[in-house]
This record gives structure tokens, C-alpha cells and sequence, in this order.
């Protein structure tokens, strides 16, 4: 399974790719909104985590033009951020995410969260 790890800090970007491919996913990660745009359209994720405050264009931003495509109904997407209150909630879920995961966000719970709803996405 495809999974984009949208984040501008690389750090952790890459420490949740590096437990997600051991787990035999296979792991992109962008730092820039406009660059995960650009991977979103050409390499079309079945998953994608991304941080609501990037660069260029924001997480909101791309959950809301990820409704435009045509895989959209495939595509799960999760919010990947450090705001959590009930309000950054709502704005997520009004651009389109399917999930909030609050960081410092534990990998198992990204793991569950992603088997999880690809199965009900499936039903």
C-alpha cells in the first residue's frame, strides 16, 4: 500500500516512513505542499498523513483539491498535526480528511488508524 508522509519537519517524516515501510508499506514523504500535490497526482497514495501548517500550500489546501480527483473515493486521508482542539477538528474534517491525529502522533496508532478504515473503505 501507497502511503505519503506530508511534513516540514524531516525528522519526523521520516521516522514514522521508516516504521511504516518496515511494516511493508511503501513510504514517500514531501516537505512542501506543492511538491506533495505534485506526488499526490502522479503517484496516486492509497493513504496519505499530512501536516495541516506546509509551506506553499497548506494541509487544508490539499485535502480540498484531493476531492477533485477521480481516485478521491480510494484515497484516505488523515490530518498529521500539532493543533488539536475542537476547532482545527472541525476545519479538518470540512476539508476533507478522513482522521485528526494529533503529534507527537504514536506509529501504532497511524498503523491501526490506516488498516482500520482501508477495510471500511473497502465495505
Amino acid at each position: 500500500m501507497r502511503v505519503l508522509i506530508v511534513d516540514d519537519h524531516p525528522d519526523a517524516a521520516e521516522s514514522l516512513a521508516i516504521v511504516l515501510a518496515t511494516e511493508g508499506f511503501d513510504v514517500r514523504t514531501d516537505s512542501d505542499g506543492a511538491e506533495a500535490w505534485q506526488t499526490i497526482e502522479s503517484w496516486r497514495p492509497r493513504v496519505a498523513l499530512i501536516d495541516l501548517d506546509l509551506p506553499s500550500v497548506g494541509g487544508l489546501e490539499l485535502a480540498r483539491r484531493a476531492h477533485a480527483l477521480d481516485f478521491r473515493k480510494r484515497l484516505l486521508l488523515a490530518a498529521l498535526t500539532g493543533y488539536g482542539r475542537e476547532s482545527d477538528r472541525r476545519s479538518s474534517q470540512q476539508a476533507g480528511f478522513d482522521a485528526h491525529l494529533v503529534k507527537p502522533v504514536d506509529p501504532h496508532e497511524v498503523l491501526q488508524w490506516i488498516s482500520t478504515a482501508a477495510v471500511n473503505r473497502e465495505k
